[in-house]
């Protein structure tokens, strides 16, 4: 196991509905320590990239970009989930339907801080269906920017999520993926990851079992 893995292992807390609880670490109590390992080994899985600014969203993605951006040495952009006074300008907005959750979510990120010249690298705490982070990209891409990767820290893989990401192209590097979670027990999981990237290849196990109906997204622009 890696670094993550074992402290998911140690203070990870599985619950029924394969819900893993981190609050105690992750997302809501921040070990600066444990993100600071992760911010690292995002720069060494995107390694001669061009990266020159991180994006998230709000708010458990928030710690882990700003930590990890040290070690890229780039700005953070965090889109935000609602309208709010401090958002004015022209804006890029994605429209995203969760039809697991019966909801629909506005992902916002004002314009003048995302350009074409933009080399980005999407990152965020979990990824499950992954309609959030596809609203991010359709973002990225509105902007004329380039998705350069995408760092999880923690990936559900017996969602879809992290299966439709690899197989739109990108280069998605997740540092624990959890493919199993035993609320009775306790267990956990893991997917064993080799050493080398995937980089953006497709997962050709994954076309039969994807379900694109769990999320919709749809861009647009605010004056």
């Amino acid at each position: 196991m890696n670094f993550l893995e074992e402290r998911i292992v140690r203070d990870g807390v599985v619950k029924e509905g394969n819900v893993l609880k981190v609050d105690s670490f992750l997302n809501h109590q921040m070990d600066i320590g444990l993100l600071n390992e992760m911010g690292a080994e995002f720069k060494r899985r995107f390694a001669g990239k061009p990266i020159n600014k991180i994006l998230t969203i709000e708010a458990s993605g928030i710690g882990i970009a700003c930590i990890a951006a040290q070690h890229f040495n780039v700005p953070v952009v965090f889109a935000k989930k609602s309208q709010s006074i401090n958002l004015d300008g022209e804006m890029y907005v994605a429209e995203v339907e969760s039809f697991t959750h019966k909801c629909i979510n506005h992902v916002i990120v004002a314009k003048k801080f995302l350009t074409p010249e933009d080399h980005v690298l999407i990152i965020d705490d979990f990824l499950a269906n992954g309609c959030a982070l596809q609203g991010l990209i359709q973002i990225v891409q509105s902007a004329g920017a380039t998705v350069e990767g995408i760092g999880i820290a923690i990936e559900k893989g017996f969602q879809s999520g992290g299966r439709i990401i690899r197989n739109l192209g990108f280069q998605l590097e997740s540092l624990a993926i959890v493919d199993g979670m035993d609320a009775a027990t306790g267990h956990i999981e893991f997917r064993p990851q080799k050493d080398s990237r995937q980089n953006g290849k497709k997962d050709k196990t994954a076309d039969s079992v994807l379900k694109p109906e769990e999320c919709v997204c749809r861009s647009s622009t605010l004056d």
